[in-house]
């Protein structure tokens, strides 16, 4: 209850982003609301938001459902990263099941500008069987360390591979890992490229302000860039592109 009795709207946001932490800090002020931010797990010591915090999976659309009943969830904010496509994906069902509001809050993706040579490729896949046809065999691949498997048949070619946490085999056998967490600096990003002699950079659109700045760097090198493609939304579920107009969607739509 709150301070003139009503029972809190619960509201469940499915986080990991800086969008997500934002939204929680938000929300967690509001008196009138109870805010869960659930975490997947992946990250060894992940950045807490504000609000109560759950941490693991929640057993696939089924377990999801349930919980949403079961704790009395009136709104679920999809607030994941934009290529986390099995939870939005089992978000969407459960919310269905359990007659609960779901938004999906997403970051625009990256604009390439003049001068910048990007190649777009609809998946990881795609990014690996692309990168022979380019001259060069130096990669920075800033994909993330889930989908390394992807590229451990390339045995012609040498990789930075840059993660937040220690990867896992099976791997390109020609690797150097940098652990590191953004947001990156123009500067620091210059000098990466410079000191590993990177003829390609692969990323996905994830259109974070604080890892952008390896896109202008490799502008400025002249250096092609392999950008996976995001998958969309799923179909039908509402869409913002910032925790504003999340709060504006929970006014309308819950308070």
């Amino acid at each position: 209850m709150n301070d003139t009795g009503r029972p809190l709207r619960h509201v469940l946001i499915l986080g990991g982003t800086t969008e997500a932490r934002r939204l929680a800090a938000v929300l967690a002020a509001e008196p009138a609301l109870r805010v869960t931010t659930s975490l997947a797990g992946r990250v060894a010591a992940p950045r807490l938001p504000a609000g109560e915090v759950r941490i693991g999976g929640f057993g696939g659309p089924d377990g999801l459902a349930r919980w949403l009943r079961e704790h009395a969830v009136d709104a679920l904010i999809d607030a994941t990263h934009p290529f986390a496509g099995t939870i939005s994906h089992n978000a969407a069902a459960a919310a269905a099941t359990a007659h609960v509001p779901l938004l999906a809050l997403r970051r625009p993706g990256w604009v390439p500008g003049p001068g910048d040579d990007w190649h777009p490729v609809p998946s990881l896949e795609a990014a690996a069987a692309t990168l022979p046809t380019f001259p060069g065999t130096r990669i920075f691949l800033t994909t993330g360390r889930m989908g390394l498997a992807h590229f451990a048949h390339l045995t012609d070619l040498w990789f930075l591979v840059r993660s937040v946490d220690a990867p896992e085999a099976p791997c390109p056998p020609r690797m150097h890992t940098l652990l590191d967490r953004g947001p990156f600096t123009l500067d620091g990003e210059r000098a990466l490229l410079r000191e590993h002699r990177i003829d390609v950079l692969v990323t996905k659109d994830s259109g974070a302000a604080a890892t952008a700045p390896k896109l202008t760097a490799a502008r400025e090198a002249g250096i092609p860039v392999v950008v996976v493609r995001r998958p969309a939304v799923p179909e039908g579920v509402p869409e913002v592109s910032d925790p504003a107009g999340a709060v504006g969607w929970l006014r309308d739509n819950v308070l």
